[in-house]
């Protein structure tokens, strides 16, 4: 008796254009017995539309709460590494500056001249390598000159730019020389337009004898990785 009212009750619903999911949840029924017990109930076609649409939005609630859940992952992980990295890194001495200054000035600096010129576009780096050069061969802030390279499409920022560089580095714009503007095929805007600042060209004026000890270094680098300089 009870399984004909759930039945009854079960194909009320159907007709008022409930899903499958819903009555089965409703009547705490399964979903193969309600989908046996509906069958022959047709359904409008506004009913059906209807279904269709709530399918379709719960489906995409569902995406997006997944891809919330990832997201949220991603940034504990993050979250995770920068505070073991802060605790494994801890406080550098003068032998860690000089490896890590020379690590960096091995990937990132010129070998093409005696002069010492370090390009890069991450402002964390460029203070680093700044700091490195003043604690460890004490090059006075004067005998730095500065550089932007950018895209043409950034000229009238030309003057935001270098300020924002001249922020970064502490050093005044009269060190700054003439930017660096590069024509490209592509002239597209892209969404970062206003916080773009491209890259820095950082020299050291009178810095060849850094340059030979600097290279006496990366020298003792590639010697602990088994390569011959």
């Amino acid at each position: 008796m009870a399984k004909i009212i759930e039945k009854e009750k079960a194909i009320i619903l159907r007709k008022k254009g409930k899903s499958i999911k819903t009555i089965a949840k409703k009547l705490n029924i399964s979903k193969s017995t309600v989908s046996l017990w509906c069958r022959d109930v047709e359904l409008t076609s506004t009913q059906v539309s209807a279904l269709h649409k709530n399918m379709v939005s719960g489906s995409y609630a569902g995406r997006m709460a997944g891809a919330r859940m990832q997201y949220q992952r991603r940034l504990d992980k993050i979250d995770k590494a920068n505070k073991k990295g802060k605790e494994l890194i801890g406080i550098l001495s003068e032998r860690d500056v000089l490896i890590a200054c020379t690590a960096l000035y091995w990937g990132e600096g010129s070998k093409k001249t005696r002069q010492l010129s370090v390009n890069n576009s991450d402002p964390a780096m460029i203070k680093f390598i700044i700091r490195s050069f003043k604690e460890i061969w004490k090059v006075d802030e004067k005998d730095f000159t500065l550089r932007v390279g950018i895209n043409i499409i950034h000229k009238k920022r030309d003057e935001v730019v270098r300020g924002y560089w001249s922020a970064i580095t502490g050093m005044p714009l009269s060190q700054f020389r003439k930017t660096t503007f590069i024509n490209s095929k592509s002239q597209k805007k892209y969404s970062n337009f206003n916080t773009h600042y491209g890259t820095l060209t950082l020299r050291i004026n009178k810095s060849s004898h850094i340059y030979y000890q600097i290279m006496g270094l990366i020298g003792g680098l590639a010697n602990q990785a088994g390569v011959v300089q």
